[in-house]
């Protein structure tokens, strides 16, 4: 299955293609009310760093792990640039898990574990093939995050 191309924003537009094409993505399902939402911060840093060579951050808004994301896309949008000044593309709010997963979390998961909380990370190539996948406590700034895109951004 291929990264799926139908991707809505947190507007309710269809994402642009050449925001993907070609790039090193990061996938992460976010939420506004957890213990980890302060990494807002580091991906947003993170995607300064490597932004020029080709790298993007995609945040998932998720409300499956202790209702930690229940607001509505304003809320969200408001909440992520107010306080983290979030640059990135936010996508409309999706299950990651269960009988619901979106397609784009079935083609990150495939036949990986389920999602442990909020704040994973899923690293996809420019070919558009998931190349690493990190657990929630993970931070942005973690070497072994940093060396994985590196080695995508070649």
């Amino acid at each position: 299955m291929p990264l799926p191309t139908n991707l809505s924003t947190l507007e309710g537009n269809l994402i642009a293609p050449d925001v993907l094409t070609n790039k090193v993505i990061l996938f992460v399902n976010v939420a506004s009310k957890c213990g980890l939402t302060p990494q807002y911060k580091g991906l947003v840093a993170l995607q300064d760093e490597f932004e020029e060579r080709g790298f993007v951050i995609v945040g998932v808004p998720c409300n499956q792990f202790g209702d930690q994301e229940p607001g509505s896309s304003d809320e969200i949008k408001s909440f992520t640039q107010t306080n983290y000044d979030v640059d990135f593309t936010l996508l409309e709010k999706q299950d990651v898990n269960g009988p619901g997963r979106s397609p784009l979390y079935q083609f990150l998961v495939g036949d990986g574990p389920d999602i442990a909380w909020n704040f994973g990370k899923f690293l996809v190539d420019r070919q558009g093939e998931v190349v690493a996948r990190f657990e929630p406590q993970v931070a942005p700034d973690d070497a072994s995050l940093k060396t994985a895109i590196e080695q995508a951004l070649g």
